[in-house]
């Protein structure tokens, strides 16, 4: 039985795997331009973010209606649940779906369908987090979070994503203040590609809880002393930084570095179908190629149940923290 853990830095597009892509291209029309499901998987090797971005978009292709939004969600939950997550706060891309003229409600609803009985089907708790393309205009981004005010009972929070560099976070100053406003909560990537800046602006002018990623805080000892003082959590993806060429091998990975800094680091999968891995894959990665003990991988566990999104279930926090707590490895 795995480690209890939260997930909490995970997009649900990217959980997308080869099967169900075809499966969903069948049932709607849509033909793709790989052979079958061998000649997919061997696309998902990547020289870096744009080339996943590049693929990851065009799959997205075959999610048109609420139904193929809600398998793609429960697909998820089962997997999830079979490697030990007890809540996961996901991650949705609604600017890449009313881009190819999908409603907001699509892709809300059909998420729900999932999310609303996950608990029930699935063992899982669940955040909705909706995401905006950081390469699109900040226009785009208030446009976004306007259509999705109908919505905002099953949306707890705002992120940022896609490509990094070249767009730092104040250009998305206002849609923050505005998601602020209507008690929304805020988490944003930053320093995956880009620089340790990119944290201190996301933390500074966006006013984030959570940092995605992170890892070149370790490039700043003043960010590293600020971030343990204040406690800000990491959702760390270590086999996506390796697909991603982040870091050449997950060896040279820094998560080791930054637990013994103090830092609040977490360990997700971020997009599992492209990069190989689901949230225990990665911890047992981790484990092995990074030699880290028992009590390592249990503060992993227990740092991510702390750093969820749980404030109005504190008895489900206790709950997983105690099952952390009480695990035999």
């Amino acid at each position: 039985m795995p480690l209890p853990k939260a997930e909490l830095h995970l997009h649900i597009e990217g959980t997308l795997e080869p099967e169900l892509a075809f499966e969903l291209a069948a049932r709607n029309g849509v033909e793709l331009t790989y052979a079958d499901t061998d000649e997919l998987r061997e696309a998902y090797r990547f020289q870096d973010l744009q080339s996943f971005l590049n693929l990851y978009y065009e799959l997205m292709a075959v999610l048109r209606t609420e139904r193929d939004f809600e398998d793609l969600a429960n697909a998820y939950l089962a997997r999830a649940a079979a490697q030990g997550v007890r809540h996961a706060e996901i991650f949705f891309d609604p600017q890449a779906h009313l881009a190819r003229g999908l409603t907001m409600g699509t892709v809300v609803e059909g998420l729900w369908r999932a999310l609303g009985r996950s608990e029930e089907n699935h063992g899982v708790s669940t955040r909705l987090i909706l995401c905006f393309l950081r390469d699109e205009s900040a226009q785009s981004a208030l446009e976004t979070l306007e259509a999705a005010r109908p919505y905002l009972d099953r949306i707890t929070g705002i992120g940022l994503d896609s490509a990094e560099v070249g767009h730092p976070p104040a250009k998305f100053r206002e849609v923050y203040e505005a998601a602020a406003a209507l008690g929304l909560r805020r988490v944003a990537h930053a320093g995956e590609e880009g620089p340790p800046q990119y944290i201190t602006e996301a933390l500074d002018v966006l006013g984030v809880e959570r940092v995605d990623h992170g890892l070149r805080c370790m490039e700043d000892p003043a960010l590293v002393e600020r971030l343990v003082r204040e406690r800000v959590p990491l959702t760390l993806c270590p086999l996506s930084n390796v697909r991603l060429r982040t870091v050449d091998t997950l060896a040279d990975h820094p998560l080791s570095a930054m637990l013994d800094a103090g830092l609040l680091c977490t360990v997700n999968s971020d997009d599992p179908a492209y990069f190989g891995g689901y949230a225990d894959d990665n911890f047992r990665a981790v484990a092995k190629t990074l030699d880290l003990g028992e009590d390592r991988l249990r503060e992993l566990a227990r740092n991510s149940f702390l750093a969820s999104f749980l404030e109005d279930d504190e008895e489900r926090r206790a709950r997983c923290l105690a099952e952390v707590a009480a695990y035999e490895f």
